[in-house]
């Protein structure tokens, strides 16, 4: 019965009564403590690039405001480059300069040394990325760079290496050892690198005041995109196709009318193009509450909400979806109006369909 309930029993070719499905208790330990101990490499890992980090921080010197200059007053292009992990480094790097407002791009030193350094001219500025700074390919490629008489920042572990003291910039990022148990995988190496390139590009961000605005240009797709490109006047319905009356001309079962017609839950009352007032569907429901039957013949200009809100066709679509919904009660749809001229309405699950 024991059996029944707990797990399934078996025997031995001895007759001994064992547990077919219940580990060893042995079985449970020697996985616990594989788990803890992977958790545990996991966690090294993370101190050792943390802490070389926090060491590279503290020794930031005078090179890096050189760096600098030499990138915001560059009138051709930044060329990052280096081989292996490096060269994927580079890439990123490269990829975030462009999306940040410094026109960059990614060069394999050895497609440059094969014809691909015709990108390359007197007005670019290259970033030269190697742990070693002695790699075969970068080795190679600096002199063609002298030659051309672009500026070389090198990125490199070691000051003494070729790539240091060719360049003309060298931001060192020394490494005590790399996380790989080995000390063979770039790990720490690539990290470093890495974040130097991003902390060039935030920076330069800063020195051209490049601003969100500016940001949006370059990620017009996406959320992202989206959050800091959309206006009110680009998602709101145009006031042609919205249930528009006037309230000297018209009663309560035209109102009706008009929201089941176009049911967008509003009706803009206006004179001239300029808004007058509003009545929602909601503003119904609790008429008909008050007055029930006699609902029709509830006077419009008692009924007509004459100090309604509303959103100015500029406003940024994400204000508005916050303007909107965080409120006591939310408002499913607004006027939209540009100066005092109603332009359209928006409403608020269109927002979110977006955001």
């Amino acid at each position: 019965m024991a059996g029944e309930i707990g797990c399934r029993k078996g025997k031995t070719t001895r007759g001994n009564e064992v547990d077919l499905e219940t580990p060893h208790p042995e079985t449970h330990r020697k996985k616990a403590t594989a788990k803890e101990t992977l958790l545990n490499t996991v966690r090294e890992v993370l101190r050792l690039e943390g802490e070389a980090l926090l060491t590279l921080q503290k020794n930031i010197n005078a090179n890096y405001y050189e760096a600098l200059e030499l990138m915001a007053k560059c009138s051709g292009k930044i060329v990052v480059t280096g081989v292996g992990k490096s060269g994927i480094i580079a890439r990123k790097i490269a990829a975030t300069l462009t999306s940040t407002g410094t026109v960059a791009m990614f060069l394999h030193p050895a497609d440059g040394m094969h014809g691909d350094l015709g990108v390359v001219n007197e007005l670019d500025i290259v970033i030269a990325i190697g742990k070693s700074g002695e790699s075969d390919e970068m080795v190679a490629l600096i002199p063609a760079l002298k030659r051309i008489g672009t500026k070389i920042i090198a990125i490199t572990a070691q000051a003494e290496s070729s790539l240091a003291v060719s360049a003309d910039i060298a931001l060192i990022t020394p490494v005590e050892r790399e996380a790989c148990p080995l000390n063979l995988a770039p790990t720490v190496s690539t990290t470093l690198a890495l974040a130097v390139g991003d902390a060039l590009a935030v920076a330069l961000m800063e020195m051209k005041n490049f601003r969100s605005e500016d940001f949006a240009k370059y990620h017009p797709g996406g959320k992202l995109g989206k959050r800091l490109l959309l206006r009110v006047v680009d998602l709101m319905i145009p006031v042609e196709k919205c249930a528009v009356l006037s309230s000297d001309r018209a009663n309560m079962e035209d109102v009706i009318l008009a929201l089941s017609e176009f049911g967008q839950g509003i009706v803009l009352f206006s004179k001239n193009g300029d808004l007058q007032g509003i009545l929602t569907d909601g503003d119904i429901r609790r008429l008909l509450q008050k007055h029930r039957n006699k609902l029709f013949d509830t006077p419009l200009s008692s009924a007509i909400n004459r100090t309604p809100l509303s959103i100015p066709s500029d406003f940024m679509a994400v204000e508005a979806l916050r303007f909107m919904e965080e409120r006591k009660r939310p408002l499913n749809v607004v006027p939209v109006v540009q100066g005092k001229q109603a332009i359209g309405v928006v409403r608020l699950h269109d927002l979110l369909a977006v955001f």
